[in-house]
């Protein structure tokens, strides 16, 4: 089982350009045609947020035109650029098969072969910050419960402080130390695999590994000062690809560019 994720596309509609500066819908697309072009073709694409700029139902259009090469199962998150009921309209019929949808949230649990997904909803509604309310753990917890099957969880706010402080304060504010009780409680969680950071970010969490997926956009910039102040910064754009293989979920990071091709050792 191989599952790619893409981050935090930021999809505009056709012809703006994200803070007005960034080609994010031209950035999409070579990332989409990146993960299309993979050999061995994943097993499903796990979109983990922010999925647009400003929500709206021409920038979900524009997304799945972008999506239509990708001829894999879809399975989109909700980040705090994104409007639940614009993302649900868009993508009613292109998700990929899945069941226990959490009534009045973007929440679902998927099979993946032999591994099972469980998508978490993050978002308050026009806030930068996430949160997990009572419902949606107790959902979590259920479904852990019902099911030892390995599961990975995905959730576009990260549950764990990342030390860039504008980040940190628009984070999952509420839930995350309920969150982490319940991965702890339930040993088959293998990986939570998030977004809203902008870069590749790895952490212990609840006895399991937490990961950051970078964007196939702009970058956040790296900076570890504390009360740093937001910016952004042009690194290379990425995905991540996790494999279940030999019993383990392995993750790769793999960065969106041409860079020659692959070489022989000397």
């Amino acid at each position: 089982m191989l599952i790619a994720q893409v981050s935090d596309l930021h999809v505009c509609a056709p012809g703006q350009l994200a803070n007005g500066v960034v080609d994010t819908n031209a950035m999409a697309r070579e990332g989409l045609r990146a993960v299309a072009a993979l050999q061995p073709r994943p097993d499903a694409l796990l979109l983990s947020g922010d999925l647009v700029e400003a929500g709206g139902p021409d920038s979900y259009a524009h997304l799945l035109q972008l999506l239509a090469p990708v001829d894999l199962p879809l399975y989109p998150l909700a980040g705090n650029h994104d409007e639940r009921e614009s993302l649900a309209e868009a993508f009613a019929g292109r998700i990929g098969p899945h069941s226990a949808r959490l009534p009045g949230f973007w929440q679902y649990a998927a099979a993946l072969g032999p591994l099972r997904l469980l998508a978490l909803d993050t978002v308050v509604p026009l806030k930068g910050h996430g949160a997990l309310c009572a419902r949606r753990l107790d959902w979590l917890d259920q479904r852990l419960a019902e099911d030892a099957t390995p599961t990975v969880i995905a959730m576009h706010h990260p549950p764990f402080a990342t030390g860039i402080g504008h980040m940190d304060e628009m984070g999952l504010l509420e839930g995350a130390e309920a969150l982490e009780a319940i991965v702890r409680r339930h040993g088959q969680v293998q990986a939570i695999l998030c977004g809203h950071l902008h870069r590749a970010i790895q952490v212990r969490f609840g006895g399991t590994v937490a990961m950051v997926c970078p964007s196939t956009a702009h970058q956040i910039a790296l900076n570890l000062l504390g009360s740093s102040a937001d910016g952004y910064v042009m690194e290379t754009p990425g995905f991540q690809l996790h494999l279940w293989h030999g019993g383990r979920l392995v993750s790769h990071t793999v960065p969106i560019g041409d860079f020659g091709g692959t070489r022989p050792f000397a």
